[in-house]
This record gives C-alpha cells, structure tokens and sequence, in this order.
C-alpha cells in the first residue's frame, strides 16, 4: 500500500469511529469516548502517515510528527507549512496536536458528559466528536492542498 493509499484508509477509519451509533445501554458513554479516542489514535497514524507521504521525495529515516513539526525538523517546503498551521491556535491541525498530547497523557482526552436532568443545556462548548470531525474534514482540504504541492517534485 502506498502512503497515500494509507492516509485515505486512515482518515476513512477515522471518520467510521465517529459515525458509530452509541447505543443508550448502561455502556453507551464508555463506547463513545473509546469512540472518539479510537478516532484520535487514528488520526495520529494518519498524521505521520501523511508526513511519510509529503516527505517520500526527501527519503527521511523517520517520521514521527513530534520530529517532523518541531523546530528542528527537516527543511522541507511541505513540513514548513504543516509547522506554520500548527503554529496558529485557531488552525486544526494545533487542535489535533493538543489532542494527541493529551490522549498520551495519562487523563487520556475523552471526557464523561455532564448530566444534570434539572437544567437545560444551552450551547456548550462543541463535543469531541464533533471537533474530530471538524478536523478530518480541514484535514481533507490541507492533504489535498498538500499533495498538490508535493506533486510539482
């Protein structure tokens, strides 16, 4: 399989996590956070498996996206401007960084929602799902963007 052939399957995978039915049995939230935590893993894999796509041309022994997308990471046209994204805070790419930092973590990143029956939720902040969904859908764009831009080597 070709990187990019495992990007897609990745993001794909990703995206089927996401859309799986939570059920309302006394295991419905555990499955949903292993769900979303499940979908983050996948998308760490799709992340460096990304960089193995966009860096193919450079033949590098490594890449872990903590290489890559750090400061020191190889000059690379394609690697700058995934640093440069994920150096704005309002970008995908710095939400999913966050994300995977904290799903290392040892609190892990999926949390149990808070019900109270006696009070009506009025816009919260968006749930997990929904921001991983938000990213696979940025990071679509961007890989394409991306790929463009690594096919003129």
């Amino acid at each position: 399989m070709t990187p990019r052939s495992r990007t897609n399957q990745l993001l794909y995978q990703a995206e089927l996590l996401l859309g799986l039915p939570g059920g309302d049995d006394e295991h419905a939230e555990a499955r949903r956070m292993a769900a979303e935590e499940g979908c983050l893993a996948l998308l760490e894999l799709t992340l460096e498996s990304l960089l193995r796509e966009v860096t193919e041309h450079a033949h590098l022994e490594r890449h872990d996206w903590r290489e890559l997308l750090g400061p020191q990471g190889a000059g690379i046209a394609e690697l700058q401007r995934l640093r440069e994204l994920a150096g704005r805070p309002d970008s995908w790419l710095s939400g999913l960084l966050a994300r995977l930092e904290a799903l290392h973590g040892s609190d892990g990143v999926a949390r149990r929602r808070r019900s109270n029956p006696g009070v009506i939720a009025v816009g919260g902040s968006p749930s997990l799902a929904d921001e991983l969904s938000e990213c696979v859908r940025e990071a679509k764009r961007e890989i394409a963007a991306l790929r463009e831009t690594s096919e003129e080597w």
